[in-house]
């Protein structure tokens, strides 16, 4: 085949214009290019969609997964309200009440054992007024185990530790 050019062709082709037969470098670098774009906007757009869970990591554990669930409704539907209702409630911090209701059930149920066994007294200091039957020493244990009794310790008289506490 002959190297000359056609008569309709100019002398002088840009560099992008491959001659027949060789490789397209720019073609290549564009496939490239593509490919790693789209890698990225992929990357960002996961980000994003990640930014309420990444906002509300320490927040409670039934608030984490309400953000979670908005988050991957809005992912599947890109609906972008359920996005934005996911970070305003990532933005928010709510109060936990919990805590104060678990510290509340404790103690009332420390007052319930209390009146529990302070019922069972009377009924135990009039049961040990009554004579025992004698037993015949043939019946009567030899070793007695040691009785457990709770301890309660009172507080001392100017213990403000409580009230410091809040």
């Amino acid at each position: 085949m002959e190297d000359s050019l056609h008569p309709a062709a100019t002398t002088h082709l840009p560099p992008f214009i491959t001659a027949p037969g060789e490789t397209d470098v720019l073609f290549n670098v564009m496939i490239v290019f593509v490919l790693l774009m789209v890698f990225l906007v992929g990357i960002l757009y996961l980000r994003l969609h990640a930014l309420p869970e990444h906002m509300a990591h320490g927040a409670s554990k039934t608030q984490l997964q309400i953000i979670g669930a908005l988050g991957l409704i809005a992912l599947f539907t890109h609906n972008h309200l359920f996005w934005i209702a996911a970070l305003l409630l990532a933005m928010v911090e709510f109060p936990d009440f919990a805590s104060p209701v678990r510290s509340i059930a404790r103690s009332l149920a420390k007052i319930a054992r209390r009146e529990d066994r302070d019922a069972r007294e009377p009924r135990e200091r009039a049961a040990a007024s009554e004579p025992a039957p004698k037993a015949s020493p043939s019946e009567s244990p030899t070793t007695s185990e040691p009785q457990w009794v709770p301890l309660e310790i009172a507080p001392a008289p100017h213990d403000d530790k409580i009230e410091q506490r809040g």
